[in-house]
Order: structure tokens, then sequence, then C-alpha cells
């Protein structure tokens, strides 16, 4: 059986275009995975995925991940309330482009639907253009949280391109 999917694929060319969301309070905070922790990955892709059929990376062995998280190319941020983890994201700097992709991004079950996720959107943004890049680019689709394409719009992001798959 097939699915009708809608990919949509969004960018921001300035941190001027960027409408923040605001930081929920002092207990949450950002930081960069360093030293790499595959498992941290492997952990968010796999929680968050779940209901958003995330499925490429699930075949994937742990070498592959220690290889992809390895990458100078890749950075991953964590989300924290306190000590729990609340989300992550992932970015791929395209050194030869000029632009960063954000690969993923997402909050747990357990946090989502409390506004997070226009100040990790934010975050990712912000952290993007910190390599003086011309743009940021991500994909969403249909599969994906009910308020994705809201959150990446609302944040000053503009689709550039739409496309129709069947999975």
């Amino acid at each position: 059986m097939t699915e009708e999917v809608k990919r949509n694929y969004l960018e921001i060319n300035s941190l001027h275009d960027l409408k923040e969301g605001t930081k929920p309070s002092e207990d949450y905070s950002l930081s960069l995975i360093d030293p790499i922790n595959f498992q941290l990955n492997k952990f968010f892709y796999k929680n968050i995925g779940k209901k958003h059929q995330w499925l490429d990376r699930l075949s994937w062995s742990e070498e592959k991940w220690i290889n992809y998280v390895s990458s100078d190319r890749v950075k991953t941020y964590v989300f924290k309330y306190k000590d729990d983890l609340v989300g992550f994201f992932e970015l791929i700097f395209h050194i030869e482009k000029n632009e960063t992709e954000i690969a993923y991004f997402g909050i747990l079950e357990e946090y989502r639907n409390k506004k997070l996720g226009s100040y990790l959107l934010t975050k990712a943004i912000k952290k993007s253009f910190e390599g003086k890049i011309n743009r940021v680019w991500v994909h969403t689709c249909s599969l994906d949280h009910k308020n994705a394409l809201n959150n990446y719009i609302s944040r000053g992001m503009k689709i550039y391109k739409t496309e129709i798959l069947n999975i």
C-alpha cells in the first residue's frame, strides 16, 4: 500500500530574516554534543522519528553511526530541561555550497505542545549561520509533526520547492 506524502523544502538566507522564538525559562539549555556520542543521535532519531516514519537510519550499523557523527561537517545539539533530554537538532555544513542543512530536528513526545519548537528552531538557525554561510535549509513533510511546517514559516523560512512522493 502506498501513501502520498507532500515534502516541502524551506530556506532562510539571512539571520536578519529570523523571527525568534522566546526561551521558555532558564531551566532549559542547549549544548553541542562534544565529545560526539552516536548513541544520543540514535536515541533521538528512534524516539522522535517513530511517529513520523523516520526509517532510513534504522538499519545503520554502529560503525555507520559513528562515522556519520564523527564528520567535521555534522554538529548535533541537545536541548535539555534541567538534566532531562527534551530534543535535538543535527546540522550538516555544506562548506562547498556555503550553506547549512538542518538535517534532523525534533522534540521528545513528553515535551511537545509546550511552545518549545519555536525556540529550538531559532537556536538551530542561529547556530547554522555562525559559519558565515549564505543559506540555511530544511525539508519537512506531511508525516512530520503537525506544527512543523508552520514553525519553519513562522521563524522566517520560505518554501522554495514542493514535491509529492509515494511511499
